[in-house]
């Protein structure tokens, strides 16, 4: 019984609480330097919860974002990063708040399963995209000199070429099914907010099928003459070329077939 007890000793109020924090803390940066997320975070939770004034509180907050985000908790992550950004608006770190928040919401690689059914993962709704996005973006706004800046700018180009490529997805959308309006002004959508992504092609291609289906000739005629001056093997309408002609390196850059 004795043995057994020993197993539930109780913290020894007298212990001096820098020692016990400092403890906690080389417990969970050992499990996180050695992959144990699981040890990682129970510790650095513990250390939050028991010594929340301690000098290795702060750091602890920080490293238990990483630890969520590696252990496959992007909830968990984004509500760490958040609490951290609010509780130390002026810290040093926050700019790594911000961007292990981005991380969280970035879209994953596709999985086995997804590569072997051949998902394409840019027919999913954006949501999880906006938000990376946004975060991101408030980064590079507040902390244009962070060393995460650079890492963040290319994840944004990414992430604005998935969404204009779902925009393009919803646009075909509408046009298959004789929406005609809908389809035109997504497509205008992703020419006014996705100028430099590879998915302005096919929604010019999809504005000049919708306008002649809607029988407006000046703006079909308009979105084929800015083909034509950019892109002119791809002046035609949305699915108007034969099969031998379509674009490979466009399809695999956008995720969208260049026919209907």
């Amino acid at each position: 019984m004795l043995a057994g007890c020993a197993l539930f000793k109780r913290e020894d109020p007298t212990a001096d609480p820098t020692a016990n924090a400092q403890k906690l803390f080389e417990t969970a940066s050992s499990g996180l330097r050695s992959g144990n997320w699981q040890t990682a975070i129970a510790s650095y939770e513990s250390l939050i919860a028991t010594y929340p004034f301690s000098d290795y509180a702060k750091q602890s907050q920080i490293d238990l974002m990483y630890a969520y985000w590696r252990n496959g908790e992007p909830e968990s992550a984004v509500a760490a990063a958040d609490q951290f950004v609010l509780e130390n608006p002026t810290h040093p770190r926050v700019d790594y708040a911000w961007y292990l928040k981005g991380l969280a919401y970035f879209p994953r690689e596709r999985g086995p399963l997804e590569g072997l059914f051949r998902i394409d993962l840019t027919r999913r709704p954006p949501e999880q995209l906006l938000q990376s996005v946004n975060a991101f973006s408030r980064l590079l706004q507040e902390y244009p000199d962070s060393p995460y800046a650079a890492d963040a700018r290319q994840r944004l180009v990414y992430l604005r070429n998935r969404l204009a490529a779902y925009e393009v997805h919803v646009a075909d959308y509408y046009l298959r099914r004789d929406a005609w309006v809908a389809a035109a002004n997504r497509a205008r959508y992703v020419i006014q907010n996705y100028q430099e992504t590879p998915s302005v092609v096919p929604a010019l291609q999809i504005m000049v099928t919708a306008y002649r289906k809607l029988e407006l000739p000046d703006l079909a005629s308009s979105s084929l003459r800015v083909l034509a001056e950019n892109y002119p093997l791809e002046a035609h309408g949305w699915g108007e070329r034969d099969l031998k002609e379509r674009d490979p390196a466009l399809e695999r850059t956008t995720g969208v077939h260049s026919l209907r």
